[in-house]
């Protein structure tokens, strides 16, 4: 009687819409990680490539579109990757912890549009004629600062997986800690960049010590203590 009940269950074909509880578990946890704030970040972090593309194909880059492109990549790139900076000190300050999850997806998109400025630089501007390139690099101190800050990104955005934390251990914090060089360096190539007004510039770089600033120790303490008083 028992064996004809198994190879009845057996035998019952599976419902259409059935899925393995690992899927569903899955689902769920992604389901679970996506808050609205990490969606409206990840919107809000595309949009400046979209309108770019469709700018293109409506050809309205401006008159001089490579300039144009060059220009819009590495201002939201520097903003990108101050509010990722800024994430830590405004937890600090105010206790939003939710913004801890907000760096990983600031970094890597800012990490994408210098990608974006840089290929501009490359393909667009130069074609890849290395001799020009390498003789800009010479007269134009800005391209050195420029490819500088990717260089030290570059190793930030090939570790932010969970995977690469677990193989670095302790040391994917010392390596992740470039971007504290890598963003006062990408706003030095900013205002060096530019030929007249460098008030814009010099407002972010003012940002961005103020941010670094709030990450040392005595500081952080400080702002504890004004936080909880009675601690």
């Amino acid at each position: 009687m028992e064996q004809s009940k198994q190879i009845a269950s057996q035998n019952t074909p599976k419902s259409k819409h059935s899925q393995p509880a690992t899927q569903l578990s899955a689902f769920q946890r992604w389901k679970k990680g996506w808050t609205p704030l990490q969606i409206a970040v990840h919107i809000a972090s595309l949009l400046p490539f979209l309108w770019l593309l469709w700018k293109g194909s409506t050809n309205d880059l401006t008159a001089n579109p490579i300039q144009f492109i060059t220009q819009t990549t590495g201002f939201v790139a520097i903003i990108l990757l101050i509010l990722c900076l800024a994430c830590t000190p405004l937890n600090l300050l105010f206790g939003w912890r939710q913004l801890n999850t907000l760096r990983r997806p600031l970094g890597l998109y800012g990490f994408f549009y210098i990608s974006l400025h840089i290929a501009t630089f490359l393909l667009l501007d130069y074609g890849l004629n290395w001799p020009l390139i390498v003789g800009a690099g010479r007269e134009k101190r800005y391209i050195l600062f420029g490819l500088s800050a990717f260089v030290l990104l570059l190793p930030l955005a090939l570790t932010s997986t969970r995977g690469w934390m677990r193989r670095l251990g302790k040391n994917w914090k010392r390596i992740h800690r470039l971007i504290y060089l890598a963003v006062p360096i990408a706003i030095v190539h900013w205002s060096l960049s530019l030929k007249s007004d460098i008030r814009i510039p010099v407002f972010y770089g003012a940002l961005v010590v103020l941010l670094l600033l709030m990450r040392l120790p005595a500081i952080k303490r400080w702002i504890a203590r004004l936080r909880h008083p009675q601690r």
